[in-house]
């Protein structure tokens, strides 16, 4: 395996990119130093806080809708709605972090495991949606569900927003 890292690592080369003269020229490499200060000025974003938005989000969505509607059922499908996002969403954190398994080297390998668990994750969504009319029954109320399901997923903007705005409150 490290001499699979290691041919990996010598085989790689650099993008090129065109100078104002239209001259392609490869940038040079950073130092420990560089990357080091690189790494501090641009921090990943977290999915935890993501996923504890969009978690938020659902409880406030649900809370909304049973305030406006003063209804039971209502609320309870905006919160199956949301839960249609977030559980789907945790799934997907789970299987990319690799928290459970070992991490690889191969860019390939990693990429194919984002491919299977955002499959997953679309194919939970799909089944809890169309679950919902079994599983609520006569209680299902679609407008709420819908809300509660939309608002969650577009929560990710407000998530980044919001993790970018405390990097750059830290800065």
């Amino acid at each position: 395996m490290a001499e699979c890292a290691a041919q990996a690592s010598s085989e790689v080369e650099f993008a090129s990119f065109p100078d104002e003269d239209g001259v392609e020229t490869t940038p040079p490499p950073l130092t420990a130093q560089q990357a080091q200060q690189w790494r501090k000025n641009h921090r990943p974003l977290s999915l935890a806080g993501t996923l504890l938005m969009q978690m938020t989000v659902s409880a406030f969505v649900s809370l909304l809708v049973w305030a406006l509607t003063q209804s039971r059922s209502a609320a309870g499908s905006a919160a199956y709605g949301s839960a249609a996002v977030v559980l789907p969403a945790a799934l997907f954190a789970f299987g990319t972090t690799g928290l459970w398994r070992p991490q690889t080297p191969l860019a390939g390998v990693s990429l194919l495991r984002l491919f299977v668990w955002e499959g997953a994750k679309i194919a939970l969504t799909v089944a809890m949606l169309c679950m919902a009319p079994r599983l609520l029954g006569s209680q299902l109320d679609w407008l709420a569900l819908l809300a509660g399901f939309v608002l969650v997923i577009k929560s990710y903007w407000l998530s980044l927003w919001w993790q970018s705005a405390r990097r750059k409150a830290m800065s």
